[in-house]
């Protein structure tokens, strides 16, 4: 397999090539149309002003215009889904050039501020762990990807998820072909109003009551065509059947007008784009899984062995052919064949054997649509293992580490170990030196170890783990809390956290630095002493070499590591590797001397 920047790169250039060829053509065909218009009006002058031709003459021009118009429509089409393509690989070349950010779905809709560690780990929101993974087409693919981030999974399931990332990877031209499939499928599926539409009560008798109304209507279409044939010399009954027809099916319209009111705009609102699902759906269908999550996802895209996608097919032909009622032209006709009460009842029998199966449906596109994503990050990431699940615990054994929201030609890995023997390391070091960045890339790679997905390092061995941060916590004026108030809110919560039956991995930004210092080492120690008791394990930062003494306070089973920074012709250096120890010096005035403060 070749490099993916290489392979994005060839796909681009040729989907370019593509795009311009058709939009040549898109251009010829215009041109084209208007010289055979302006064929066209020629004619008519010549036809009804001069009188030099037959008005049969103006067929071969209307016909070949429409010819065109058709062609036309093809044309830009074909177009419209060449430039998606080229965006889908540019998108592509953008994440493995770092310049991704603001570019994609960021995912603000799912993130909760009282979430333990998704604002603190930039799962949600522009530049998010979210908007780099998330290649959804569907509401219900965001749903799935965000909560996959949003809680860990269990051993099993993540074997289960790494197994379909890893068949899933090699298939560019099926993630392609998903992304052609319109920018519209994500807005027009919403899978709770399906739900909602699938599962409401159902009308009793509706497939019988279905053909005693198309019995009707036929009726009184032949009644009234009976009628009308003593105009054409034929011998008719008179306009009496016609009349009792139309009075029958006045009455079981009122009759079941009640139970049927807005079957049809329900169906409508919610239902408007599953064309689109439809062409998703048949998509799915042609592939051929191996893993088990894979295979048992796709069979669940039938009903009853029907592929889904020829049952959502038959659903979007009843709505389009119900639509048919406002058509000026159509409208008596539809008022005599009952149009609409027919067609009500035929969306409720589909109802009645579809409903309940469309959240099925969409619940395994949407979970094929989150490993989707996984794999196109697996893939754009060769080096990137998958980690190791063990099911003793607590574990988080990595080499190697780096944040994966980084680019890789910035990232300086580094290693770590925690579990029960080596409990909690206590992170010193100045400002600026890579404290916050080191907590977040053990949160951040948790978060994909345990989604699914494959890591930033070069290998890494973890349990089932709960995630506890308290890096990114802000005071609230809505909520009248202090910064310091609402972080020791954060640290009560990640204590209950260590209370639950998953082990926790807790990650602490210079704890309780809201307060004096001789508070702040009680506060803490107290905090990490009750957290290491409960069965976490975890990092603290500071830079208050007073709050060192925790891990001397815990040992054996914590330890101090540090970050430190160097002079480089006059100005402050960082190398972001992890030391063993405490640091031994501040930078924080020689910052300030940097940015000009007179100190």
């Amino acid at each position: 397999m070749s490099e993916p920047r290489d392979e994005y790169a060839s796909r681009l250039a040729e989907r370019r090539g593509g795009a311009a060829r058709l939009s040549a053509r898109q251009a010829r065909i215009s041109n084209a149309r208007l010289a055979v218009f302006a064929l066209g009006a020629a004619g008519v002058l010549l036809i009804w002003g001069a009188h030099w031709l037959p008005p049969l003459a103006l067929a071969p021009p209307a016909l070949l215009f429409l010819a065109l118009v058709v062609w036309h429509d093809r044309v830009i089409a074909a177009r419209e889904q060449a430039d998606r393509a080229v965006a889908f690989y540019e998108r592509g070349l953008e994440r493995l050039d770092g310049t991704w950010h603001g570019r994609g779905s960021s995912g603000e809709e799912f993130l909760d501020p009282h979430h333990p560690y998704a604002a603190d780990l930039d799962i949600f929101g522009s530049g998010s762990m979210f908007e780099l993974l998330c290649t959804a087409r569907t509401a219900s693919g965001e749903m799935h990807l965000a909560e996959w981030l949003s809680r860990p999974a269990s051993p099993e399931e993540v074997r289960k998820r790494q197994a379909g990332v890893a068949e899933l990877r090699p298939r560019l031209d099926l993630r392609e072909e998903l992304a052609l499939l319109g920018e519209d499928l994500r807005l027009g599926i919403h899978p709770k109003q399906l739900a909602e539409w699938g599962a409401r009560e159902p009308l009793h008798g509706a497939r019988e009551w279905r053909m005693i109304v198309a019995g009707l209507g036929t009726f009184t279409l032949l009644a009234l065509f009976a009628w009308l044939a003593r105009y054409l010399g034929f011998a008719s009954p008179g306009p009496y059947p016609f009349v009792i027809a139309l009075f029958l099916g006045g009455l079981t319209a009122l009759h079941l007008r009640g139970r049927v009111r807005g079957i049809l705009a329900s169906a409508e609102a919610p239902l408007r784009e599953l064309a689109l699902l439809a062409r998703f759906l048949e998509r799915l269908d042609q592939e051929r899984f191996e893993c088990e999550r894979l295979a048992t996802l796709r069979q669940a895209l039938s009903s009853a062995g029907a592929p889904a996608w020829r049952e959502v097919l038959r659903l979007e032909r009843l709505l389009v052919w119900a639509d048919a009622r406002r058509n000026q032209l159509f409208a008596p006709f539809a008022a005599i064949l009952l149009w609409g009460l027919q067609f009500s009842l035929a969306v409720e029998v589909w109802r009645q054997r579809c409903g309940l199966e469309l959240p099925r449906w969409l619940a395994a596109v949407g979970e094929i649509e989150a490993l989707v994503a996984l794999a196109s990050h697996a893939y754009e990431n060769p080096e990137d293992p998958f980690p190791e699940l063990v099911e003793a615990g607590p574990e988080f054994d990595g080499e190697g580490l780096g944040h994966p929201l980084l680019p890789t030609d910035r990232i300086v890995r580094n290693d770590v170990r925690l579990d029960a023997e080596h409990a909690v390391y206590v992170v010193s070091g100045s400002n600026m030196s890579g404290k916050s960045t080191w907590l977040r890339t053990v949160g951040a790679n948790t978060v994909l170890a345990l989604a699914g997905a494959t890591v930033r390092a070069r290998r890494l061995r973890v349990s089932t783990l709960a995630l506890g941060a308290s890096i990114r916590v802000h005071d609230s004026l809505q909520e009248g809390e202090s910064r310091f108030y609402a972080e020791i809110k954060r640290l009560r919560q990640i204590v209950e956290l260590a209370g639950d039956e998953i082990q926790l991995l807790f990650l602490l930004d210079e704890i309780l630095h809201g307060t004096n210092s001789h508070d702040r080492r009680i506060g803490a120690a107290a905090v990490v002493r009750d957290l290491v008791r409960r069965g976490a394990v975890g990092l603290v930062t500071t830079h208050d070499l007073a709050l060192a003494r925790i891990a001397d306070e815990l040992a054996p089973r914590a330890a101090n590591v540090h970050f430190e920074d160097h002079l480089e012709d006059g100005r402050i250096a960082f190398d972001y590797r992890l030391r063993a120890g405490v640091v031994e010096k501040s930078n924080a005035l020689a910052l300030m001397r940097e940015v000009g403060l007179d100190v």
